[in-house]
């Protein structure tokens, strides 16, 4: 009798061969496995806010699910509630004009919109530049989708910031996007209105569509910017952002994109295949969840503040250096010389101290000698991981 499990030499598509699977499924199983033995291991690696959204947006939603006309197929481009929300809130926050109807479309959050932005403007053959270091994803979606990756570094030395004259010197030919993600992630590099235009300048003149993933502007950090703000933005970017770390959503799975409207149907054409609408009670509770005043954003950042400066203390036991002016909800920190390599030090720290923290090299080869701690994780847990580390 032949096995359950018998393949029948079924191979997988090639296209698995050059991506692996995704560094924090693979290692939340280990932590997971360590939790059921009894281990209690604090989690210190995934940027998955644990604060709520804010009570009229849960409320919002709540009383919306008893809507029995609410519960079928939503529209592809979002309900006009939601569209319009995020119109107000880029008005507001980011002084940028956007057309409800046409220059914005609601997501299932920004990993499906780099699937789909990469599908409607990249040939399988056709080049990205992705940063080095920058989240995996940029990389493993456009390689699982035929396009070939260029890596631009992005170095300390540099502030982090890429390298127009590296860049300038390129062969751009076939390079059909440019990712870009300010503030930065891993780094806590800020965006700047100057960092914003070269940008905007250097997609114009090469002929190339910059996408800018946005989605940390509002976490400690005094002033939001978004590229559509640098005038001709539109014609040449796009623009991500994420209801998960701005608004305390990330299980929501909520975000959307800007840019001009050619761009946004060609987008469409994409995600109107693919998947449909959220569920209606949803999107309403985000368009309420975007009318939050900048109390409910200041509350939200005190906390982080203090689980900033319990980081810090984390970084300074393990003899780690960072720069203060970081912004977002990670700290990023260089591994002190004595450490041959940093998986070295963050496996001694899972497996000594019980405390898992994300090791730089998962986001490029230039993070090779830096870690990474999130903030997202209750005050207490905090201390006690330094009380851990500090013992071991």
């Amino acid at each position: 009798m032949q096995k359950e499990n018998q393949t029948y030499n079924i191979a997988p598509a090639s296209r698995l061969d050059g991506v692996s699977e995704y560094y924090f499924s693979k290692k939340l199983k280990e932590v997971a496995q360590m939790n059921a033995e009894g281990k209690d291991v604090i989690s210190l690696g995934v940027g998955s806010p644990d604060m709520p959204p804010s009570e009229r947006a849960i409320e919002t939603l709540c009383r919306n699910a008893h809507d029995p006309a609410g519960h079928g197929y939503q529209p592809y481009t979002g309900i006009p509630e939601l569209r319009k929300g995020f119109a107000d809130w880029y008005s507001r926050w980011y002084g940028v004009d956007l057309d409800p109807a046409t220059e914005i479309q609601p997501l299932i959050g920004s990993k499906e919109g780099i699937l789909h932005v990469t599908l409607a403007f990249v040939n399988p053959g056709e080049q990205v530049l992705v940063p080095n270091p920058g989240y995996p994803t940029y990389s493993s979606l456009s390689k699982l989708l035929g396009a070939e990756v260029v890596y631009y570094d992005l170095k300390e030395e540099n502030g982090w910031l890429p390298d127009f004259e590296s860049l300038e010197q390129m062969d751009l030919s076939r390079v059909k996007l440019m990712w870009t993600n300010y503030p930065n992630m891993p780094t806590g590099t800020n965006a700047t209105p100057e960092l914003y235009e070269r940008l905007v300048s250097f997609a114009r003149r090469k002929g190339i569509v910059i996408v800018n993933d946005n989605p940390y502007s509002f976490i400690l950090n005094e002033n939001p910017v978004s590229i559509l703000s640098v005038p001709g933005a539109k014609e040449c970017c796009i623009e991500f952002n994420s209801m998960s770390k701005s608004h305390n959503m990330p299980g929501w799975r909520i975000g959307m994109l800007a840019s001009n409207a050619t761009f946004v149907q060609w987008i469409l054409k994409v995600k109107s295949n693919i998947d449909s609408g959220m569920f209606r009670a949803m999107q309403l509770a985000a368009a309420t969840a975007l009318e939050s005043g900048r109390i409910w954003y200041e509350g939200n950042n005190s906390r982080y503040r203090n689980r900033r400066r319990l980081a810090g203390e984390i970084m300074q036991a393990l003899g780690c250096r960072y720069d203060e002016k970081q912004v977002g909800m990670f700290l990023w920190g260089k591994i002190p010389d004595s450490c041959n390599d940093v998986e070295e030090l963050t496996e001694k720290v899972l497996h000594e101290a019980r405390v898992f923290i994300t090791p730089g090299f998962i986001f490029g080869s230039n993070g090779a000698r830096y870690i990474r701690i999130s903030l997202c994780c209750k005050e207490e847990k905090l201390e006690e991981a330094l009380r851990r580390i500090r013992r071991m």
